[in-house]
């Protein structure tokens, strides 16, 4: 069976008037790779309809062991090996020079040489871009067509996606273009039909996000409150300190989800209501082989501050280091004949961060996960172990008490308060021991060289953010 964790949810809201993607066409120089590349950029949009959502509360994390009576706290012993990071190779996969560039270029009798006038230097791709566009463009409205595209590693074409103009309803249409892994090009044309889906728009005032997350969770499932307040803390403009002080909004792009989904955010901005500046936005690009993530509108990863969030209230107390051990011997009571040599003192290494915190301070899942542990475990003290795609684990040491409703083999969201800060095990007071690791080997988050595959867009979830720029954000400007 699924738990679920109750939270109100407003009363209504309305449905986002974009994203209903059927998929129509996947044209290919080489056509037998288009599929499985397209599957992994598929997502269901909506068109304005109003809706009542119940107050039926949100599901947290799904029960997978109650079938099988799982309540040890038993678990493979290679999790508690303490390996040396130095093991690690670290191969992030990922684009680490991305960027994205948005507008909405002013229409013109050469319309075919767009990709040019964007900068995008790739004849091969300019020609491809000519033949398919011709009956693109005998649909456009208003005076531009809005872009967003993408550049890797030596300004390399990544992807970019076009809108049929300004206009966001049914009849607008997004493409979008980007390279095979097998050589030729992709392209995808994604239709706004007139189709209620499971996106919802829901505006609330930035100062309500930033400092009154009891407001938000009458509107949002509680562990979207918390990643929503992440998200604003992280792309909140700093050179705009006044922002909270105006009538600025966050406006949400959301899916409340269901028995068999997850709630999830999928887009937020922040909004002048006045001229509709926007700020600042963020984007969730979903993975099937690792934890999604959320980036920027302008392509930088937001989720190297998740992975090293797991607390509201944080103040780092230790780092990864040597700390002092003990000799593990006693001197003499004995007066010597000779005066010995003081014994050389010993260092072990300590793997992890401590997160100072009073006793009580809520612990949240960090990412998407399944639970492997929950118990006590020596020098962990109450542990809590989750499980996340791609060989990852997280490691919640020295808590107080866990969240009742958690047992081994949940599967649990980002954001879900799964446990209580304590000083249980080899503790000299109450704190969070946090651990990230890889292949069961140690990852220091706040290592200036790691870098993840977690933390970087990959070039095959290019063309989904740039999509979803089109199709989520709000209508890019002249």
């Amino acid at each position: 069976m699924n738990k679920k964790v109750s939270q109100g949810i407003g009363a209504s809201h309305w449905v986002l008037p974009i994203c209903s993607c059927a998929l129509a066409i996947l044209m290919l120089v080489l056509a037998p790779t288009a599929q499985a590349q397209t599957k992994q950029n598929q997502k269901a949009s909506s068109t304005t309809q109003k809706v009542i959502i119940q107050s039926t509360g949100q599901r947290s994390f799904k029960d997978n062991a109650s079938n099988n009576g799982m309540k040890s706290n038993t678990l493979n012993p290679a999790l508690f090996q303490r390996r040396d990071p130095d093991e690690l190779v670290l191969d992030s996969a990922g684009n680490l020079d991305y960027r994205i560039s948005q507008g909405c270029i002013r229409r013109s009798l050469n319309e075919d040489s767009l990709p040019a006038n964007i900068g995008i230097d790739n004849r091969a791709f300019s020609e491809f871009f000519k033949t398919q566009t011709k009956t693109f463009f005998d649909r456009m409205r208003g005076e531009c067509i809005p872009y967003a595209v993408a550049f890797g590693n030596r300004n390399r074409f990544d992807s970019l996606s076009i809108m049929n103009g300004p206009i966001q309803d049914a009849r607008t249409e997004v493409w979008t273009f980007t390279p095979s892994a097998f050589g030729g090009f992709l392209v995808q044309q994604d239709y706004l039909r007139n189709e209620s889906q499971n996106l919802s728009e829901i505006r609330l005032p930035l100062r309500e996000v930033l400092y009154d997350p009891t407001k938000v969770a009458d509107t949002l499932p509680m562990e979207l409150v918390w990643e929503l307040n992440s998200l604003i803390k992280q792309i909140y403009p700093e050179d705009n300190s006044s922002l909270e002080n105006t009538n600025s909004v966050v406006r949400i792009i959301v899916d409340f989800g269901d028995r068999e989904r997850w709630a999830q955010i999928w887009a937020v901005e922040i909004i002048d209501p006045t001229n509709k500046e926007v700020f600042a936005s963020a984007y969730w690009v979903e993975r099937n082989d690792i934890p999604g993530g959320f980036f920027t509108g302008s392509g930088e990863s937001l989720e190297r501050s998740f992975w090293t969030n797991p607390l509201s209230y944080r103040r780092i107390s230790r780092g990864v280091g040597s700390v002092r051990a003990s000799s593990g011997k006693r001197t003499s009571s004995k007066t010597p004949t000779t005066q010995a040599a003081p014994p050389k003192p010993r260092y072990r290494t300590h793997m992890g961060i401590d997160y100072a915190a009073p006793t009580g301070t809520p612990v949240f899942s960090v990412a998407n996960g399944k639970v492997v542990h929950l118990g006590f475990n020596g020098a962990f003290g109450n542990l809590i172990v989750l499980e996340h795609p791609g060989n990852y684990h997280t490691y919640y040491a020295h808590l107080s008490n866990y969240n009742v409703e958690l047992e081994l083999g949940n599967e649990v969201r980002r954001g879900l308060e799964i446990g209580y800060v304590g000083s249980t095990g080899r503790s000299t007071g109450p704190h969070l021991h946090f651990e990230l690791r890889k292949n069961g080997i140690y990852v220091d988050p706040y290592g200036t060289k790691t870098q993840l595959d977690l933390w970087s867009m990959r070039d095959n979830e290019s063309g989904q953010l740039t999509r979803e720029i089109l199709l989520l954000g709000s209508p890019i400007k002249n």
